[in-house]
Order: structure tokens, then sequence, then C-alpha cells
């Protein structure tokens, strides 16, 4: 499957936020990644050999965030190849495949995996797709559900092919990652104001401004985006 790149480096942005979509093979995954980055679905769609990737830019309360979604593969031989892409990863998209009980019991295997290699902060959402094949389900909706309360983590069903809930799915994951970040930043500030009042009263006489640079601040430039 070929994914082209939506937006280009030079986007004017607030945040760069990456996300990886998991899953065992045949699930959808590409399809979902299709259907979000404005492409058609493929009923021919091949498995994914390897990792590709899309950005698409949305827009979060006032910020202007560009997403980096990675679709990785889901048989085990790409294993060793997949794993390194999950560095640096804000939230990920957890499917299965509502229509083979097999894809959901191998969830917990790939939350285990995403949770070893990490930030323990990540936004993960569990997807439960092809919701559209009712007649053919062997997953229920409460089992899902179930698993992602149990887990703590986001839950949706979509359906690729009637592209149902697929855009709630991204734009939830992107918007929770984003009220993680916020959170972050915010204590970034109490912490600095705590060193800064902690240094003005060890040196009151000194006459010094003492200017304190967050991460964040740090690392947005003009034209750029922050990449967390």
């Amino acid at each position: 499957m070929h994914i082209s790149m939506a937006q280009t480096v030079d986007d004017e942005c607030d945040y760069l936020f990456k996300a990886v979509l998991v899953g065992d093979s045949g699930v959808g995954k590409s399809n979902l990644l299709s259907r979000f980055s404005g492409q058609d679905f493929r009923l021919d769609s091949k498995p994914t050999i390897g990792v590709e990737f899309t950005n698409r830019t949305v827009t979060i309360g006032d910020k202007l965030i560009k997403a980096q979604i990675w679709d990785t593969a889901g048989q085990e031989r790409f294993r060793a190849i997949t794993t390194s892409y999950y560095r640096g990863a804000l939230g990920a998209l957890l499917v299965y495949d509502i229509t083979q009980r097999a894809t959901f019991k191998n969830v917990e295997r790939w939350l285990s995996e995403l949770r070893q290699h990490t930030d323990p902060a990540m936004v993960v959402m569990l997807i439960g797709n092809k919701s559209d094949m009712e007649e053919q389900r062997a997953v229920g909706v409460e089992e899902g559900a179930g698993l992602a309360e149990k887990e703590d983590l986001l839950f949706i069903e979509t359906s690729a092919l009637k592209n149902m809930n697929v855009e709630d799915a991204f734009m939830h994951m992107i918007s929770n990652i984003h009220e993680v970040i916020s959170k972050r930043r915010l204590e970034a500030r109490k912490k600095e104001a705590i060193i800064a009042a902690s240094l003005a009263s060890q040196f009151p006489a000194s006459g010094r401004r003492l200017l304190i640079i967050d991460e964040v601040t740090a690392t947005k430039r003009q034209n750029c985006c922050a990449s967390w």
C-alpha cells in the first residue's frame, strides 16, 4: 500500500505527535489509516511489509497538531523491525478484528510489547474493527470495553469498510495526547516557578534576573513543530 505524505515538514504547527498502529495481520490497520488520511478503502489491500506512515494536520482547541501515524506489520517475522519504531510514540491504536477471536486474545501480548518499548503515559486506543460484519461477530462489545477498562485504555468499535467511527478513533486519541502534554507543560511551569522562587530567596541581593526556559519552549522554532 502506498501512503503519501499529506503535509510537508515546513508546515506551521504547534506540535508533532507520533502514534503507532499495532495488532495482528489482517485486522484492517492499513485501511483504517487510509480512511483517516482521506484515501479510499481497498478490498485488495495487502499486508504491510515492515512499516509505513502518513501525516495529517488537525486542530485541537487552538493548537495545530501534526499527527504522524506509523502503520506496523502484524506478522511475527517483522517484529524486530517494527518495535524499533515504537520509540518516541505518544499514542497507539491497538486493533483487533471482532470476527476473529484470536486477534482479540493477542491484544494483551501487543499491549505488553507496547508498554515495554514506550512511555508509561502513552495513550492507547483499543479498536474493535470490522463492526459492519455483525453476523460474524466473535468478540462482544462488552468484552472489548471490559478489557479496555481493566487495562485503562480508550475503546471504540470501527468499520474501515463503512468508514464508521474511524475519524472519532484517531481524533479521540490525539485529543488525549494533547491533554497529557498540556498537563506536563503545566507541571513543568510550576516546577520552574518553585525553582525560580528558591533561587531568588538564596540570592536576594544579586540584582540579576533569572530566565528559565522549559523544554517545550526550547524545542519550538518558527515554522516548525514541537516534537514530543
